[in-house]
This record gives C-alpha cells, sequence and structure tokens, in this order.
C-alpha cells in the first residue's frame, strides 16, 4: 500500500506552516522526517492520517484520495489501515495496558489475545498488561503505544517521535521492531524524529522546511 501526497499546504490562518509538501512512500519503505522544532512536523504527520485538515493538495492512502471522504469514511480508513504512534501517547486511562494494545482489534472485530500478548512482549512490557496507565511511565507508556500502532499490522505506520521517551537500549529495540514491520508486512513507515541515529535507519531522509520536503539521505541531517 501505497502513500501519495501532492503540493500539500497548511495554514493557521493567514501563515503558512508549510507548502509544496509532495512525497510517494511505497510499500515496505521507511522514510525518516526531521526538522526543527515548530516547523509542523507533527501537523504534517496529522494530515497524512486525515486527522487534520489542509488547505491545499492531496493525500491519497492505497489509493483513495482523503480529501473525498467524510471523517466517518477516513476512521474507518484509519481503522483498517493505519497505526499510528502519537508523541502524546493517547492511551486510554480507563483500560488497562491489555485492553489498550487490543483496541485496534476490537474496532476490526479481530479480538487476538495472543496476538497482543506477544506485542506487549515484544517491545518489553509483556508482564505488565493487566496494569492501568497511570501505574506506568513515560518510557512503558511509550511502548503501549507502539504496540497499539503494530498490533493490527497496518499498512501504513505513522510515528511522531517514537523513541522520544525511551532510554538508548530500549530505543534501538522499538526501531528494530518499526522496520521489521515493515520488512515482515510491506508497511510503509513514516517516521518523525529528532534521533539521528533513528533518521540514519531510514532508506530516506527528508527535512521539513516551509517550503517543502528536501531529501537529505546523503548529507549530515
Amino acid at each position: 500500500m501505497s502513500l501519495v501526497v501532492s503540493d500539500l499546504a497548511k495554514h493557521y490562518g493567514d501563515v503558512p506552516v508549510f507548502e509544496h509538501i509532495s512525497l510517494n512512500v511505497q510499500p515496505g519503505e521507511f522514510v525518516a522526517i526531521v526538522g526543527e522544532s515548530g516547523v509542523g512536523k507533527s501537523t504534517l504527520l496529522n494530515c497524512l492520517a486525515g486527522l487534520d485538515h489542509w488547505d491545499s493538495g492531496s493525500v491519497a492512502i492505497d489509493g483513495i484520495d482523503l480529501s473525498t471522504l467524510d471523517d466517518d469514511a477516513r476512521a474507518r480508513l484509519r481503522r483498517a489501515k493505519v497505526g499510528f504512534v502519537f508523541q502524546a501517547f493517547h492511551v486510554l486511562p480507563h483500560l488497562d495496558v491489555a485492553q489498550n494494545v487490543a483496541l485496534p482489534l476490537m474496532l476490526l472485530q479481530q479480538a487476538d489475545n495472543g496476538r497482543v500478548q506477544a506485542m506487549l512482549d515484544a517491545v518489553g512490557i509483556g508482564a505488565l498488561g493487566q496494569r492501568l496507565p497511570q501505574q506506568l511511565s513515560g518510557g512503558q507508556l511509550q511502548r503501549v503505544a507502539i504496540a497499539r500502532a503494530l498490533v493490527h499490522r497496518p499498512a501504513l505506520l505513522l510515528a511522531d517521535e517514537p523513541t522520544g521517551n525511551l532510554d538508548p537500549s530500549t530505543a534501538a529495540q522499538v526501531m528494530q521492531l518499526l522496520i521489521a514491520q515493515t520488512l515482515q508486512h510491506g508497511t510503509a513507515l513514516v517516521l518523525v524524529t529528532h534521533a539521528l541515529h533513528a533518521a540514519q535507519q531510514a532508506d530516506r531522509i527528508l527535512r521539513l522546511q516551509a517550503d517543502g520536503l528536501h531529501d537529505v539521505s546523503d548529507v549530515d541531517s
């Protein structure tokens, strides 16, 4: 499944966040997006998922132009095809860890406790399934968010600073897991990061600036 972005622009009032964003990510490809704080990396990721609105241009997932879909249809598309690792986690406080991770499968009516436990094990929190989010550290919550994004084996994975709250060892483990997902399931991965070690593992590194995305794969990012 591919992600195709054409001449995307986003403004807040008269102030442009970004313009002329074009991007084509193929199945199994890992693209890292870097850039200065405040340039709009998280906003761009939200637009790619259809969570935020843009002013011009288009975003197509698996050949489907998101601008042709209403909010409900976008939600159904995300549910079936997209995994999203939010920078702020968005873990539901009234559900335990295992229930949070199982949520995408429940929404797809594909409940599978074995897959949930395997994903918890893969991110290193296999023994914490019955704990509530408020009993976890920031790094543990980050791993819950990553497990939830991966559990339904999405065709497109969007990750906003997925290693930002993790120690170096766990960060390396998480990156291996994200990359394995792209290789094993042909997932298209778009990762926003400040971490150079994470970006350097990508097939391409793109720098977001107000006037577009610039390939910096062959230079120091």
